[in-house]
């Protein structure tokens, strides 16, 4: 099994990165890195920052997942901001809220959003992989379930927010286990090629 950095200091995002990635045959494990300014305009530039600042810190291959929401009412906003989204010092509970109270106005039929995750895997010669996952859905009026995080408790799949999802039924889903699912292809393809 191949070793892999995990570039986060989010405990959800690493145990569902684990949870997606160990039965493709990755290990990912955690370690301590410097904070990355994110100055990217795209998910993807996010991630390859992250990724390899933490490969240069660890000398190993680092992966690393910037993701958020684009609500189309909003004009694809929060987007890259999502998680600065109500300010620095923020709770997931105030972001939701402040999201719900933009959208108090805007009908069901308008309530149209994407979760994005931009996976990269950057490896100490220099190389880069990036994916990025996507998964269509709706902003509810409330936020219902107990399970999941950010905003996973106001994002409608279908008739349920991912945070009504068990995590297998999120993973199979998800904008993350999309962009993971693709990256383990990715890196299939690479060991076949060397």
């Amino acid at each position: 099994m191949e070793t892999f950095i995990m570039a986060t200091h989010n405990r959800h995002k690493v145990e569902e990165l684990q949870r997606i990635l160990e039965p493709l045959g990755i290990e990912v494990t955690t370690a301590e890195l410097p904070e990355v300014e994110e100055t990217g305009a795209t998910f993807e530039e996010n991630a390859e920052l992250k990724a390899r600042s933490a490969c240069l810190a660890t000398g190993l291959p680092s992966v690393a997942d910037d993701s958020g929401i684009a609500v189309d009412a909003l004009g694809g906003a929060q987007g890259v901001h999502s998680a600065r989204y109500a300010g620095p010092d923020a709770t997931d509970a105030d972001r939701n809220h402040k999201l719900l109270a933009e959208l108090r106005d805007v009908p069901d039929e308008k309530r149209t959003a994407r979760f994005v995750s931009a996976v990269c895997c950057a490896f100490p010669g220099g190389e880069a992989l990036t994916v990025t996952g996507v998964c269509e859905g709706r902003v509810a009026h409330a936020p219902r379930g107990s399970d999941g995080f950010g905003y996973d408790p106001i994002f409608l799949v279908g008739e349920k927010t991912y945070a009504e999802l068990t995590p297998s039924e999120k993973d199979a889903v998800s904008h993350r286990g999309k962009a993971l699912r693709l990256l383990a292809a990715r890196l299939q393809e690479r060991a076949a090629q060397n």
